[in-house]
């Protein structure tokens, strides 16, 4: 049986992808080598932004308002960081196309990658109801995406059975 192909973003695979240089490694998510084919990326890098970065929120709405042109990804200095994490999105689906994902495992409250809830665009550390700019879009593509917070639904979900 072929293993269902998941993206996962590399910080939680230990990955130093973080804005600041470092990573979020989940121990959860390494034991599950066995059950699929895990293929770490970052959305931010694969949009063309180095490690380390600024931080980053997103302004007067989601991800899914940064792809239909009706908000902003900004750093706390006001600089405007939008059209890579756009091509970051792209990018992330085009790789997900490509490897035929049947899911992504991402990083909570991302501007990238948060699913449900974000940072709330004022760094404040408040959250928001939304989604980063990847998960939108690989949302709006049909993948499921869940975040390391819903360890225990993906393990569920990848193993065919109901939480």
């Amino acid at each position: 049986m072929v293993a269902k192909v998941i993206l996962v973003s590399a910080c939680l695979l230990g990955v130093n992808t973080k804005y600041n240089g470092g990573n979020n490694l989940h121990p959860g998510v390494c034991e599950l080598l066995d059950k699929a084919m895990l293929v770490p990326f970052c959305p931010e890098q694969l949009g063309g932004l180095s490690t380390p970065r600024a931080a980053t929120e997103i302004v007067h709405g989601d991800g899914n308002d940064v792809l239909s042109g009706c908000a902003k990804v900004k750093t706390k200095e006001n600089q405007d960081r939008t059209e890579a994490f756009i091509k970051g999105a792209q990018e992330s689906l085009y790789l997900a196309r490509k490897l035929k994902a049947a899911g992504a495992l991402l990083k909570a409250r991302s501007p990238s990658c948060g699913s449900g809830c974000i940072y709330a665009g004022d760094f404040s550390g408040a959250v928001k109801t939304g989604d980063g700019v990847a998960a939108a879009a690989l949302k709006q593509a049909g993948l499921p995406v869940f975040t390391e917070e819903q360890f225990k639904e993906f393990k569920c979900w990848l193993d065919g059975r109901d939480s």
